[in-house]
């Protein structure tokens, strides 16, 4: 009988260690995969000044479109970056600032009309298009005055998605 007891003793203490085992390993698990996704934050809506030196350094390509909810090509665009936020999470980052609500949050980019698309490679450096891309669509790029070296490729307007497709694609994002 006491055999028993204590064999029965032992059975209940390997299940419960086990059974805490698993629940710190999921516990783990669901601290890292909160950790990964706070640190590395997919949502398309910003409302401050985007940090473009933070989003380069996680090696993935950066769209981030200027506009407003109250701007007629903004709105047509609207549903296109959503599409493409959510097809491309840990892909890319794709953005919507509202400058209208936000006048601040474009302090840092040349926008002069919205729409307005600012693009980032996944090194961090603008965006370089194709010269047949750019026979389809038209980009500025931005040169810092002192090294003539491109500090932003952007394109003024709106982009259907197919053509936001396009640029994913040659930045390398299928």
């Amino acid at each position: 009988m006491k055999k028993n007891i204590i064999m029965a003793t032992a059975i209940c203490v390997m299940l419960t260690s086990t059974a805490c085992s698993q629940t710190k390993k999921k516990s783990l698990r669901e601290t890292e995969s909160k950790v990964y996704d706070s640190s590395m934050d997919f949502k398309l809506k910003e409302t401050e000044i985007v940090d473009f030196d933070k989003l380069a350094s996680f090696k993935l390509p950066v769209i981030v479109d200027y506009g407003s909810d109250s701007c007629i090509p903004c709105k047509q665009m609207a549903p296109a970056l959503e599409k493409l936020n959510e097809e491309f999470q840990g892909k890319a980052f794709v953005k919507f600032v509202d400058v209208w609500k936000y006048r601040n949050a474009a302090n840092n980019v040349p926008v002069q009309v919205i729409p307005t698309q600012i693009f980032f490679n996944a090194d961090g450096k603008p965006f370089m298009p194709s010269e047949e891309l750019q026979k389809k669509i038209q980009f500025t790029m931005y040169q810092a005055r002192d090294s003539e070296e491109i500090v932003f490729t952007v394109h003024q307007g709106g982009l259907t998605y197919e053509q936001m497709k396009m640029i994913f694609a040659e930045m390398g994002v299928e």
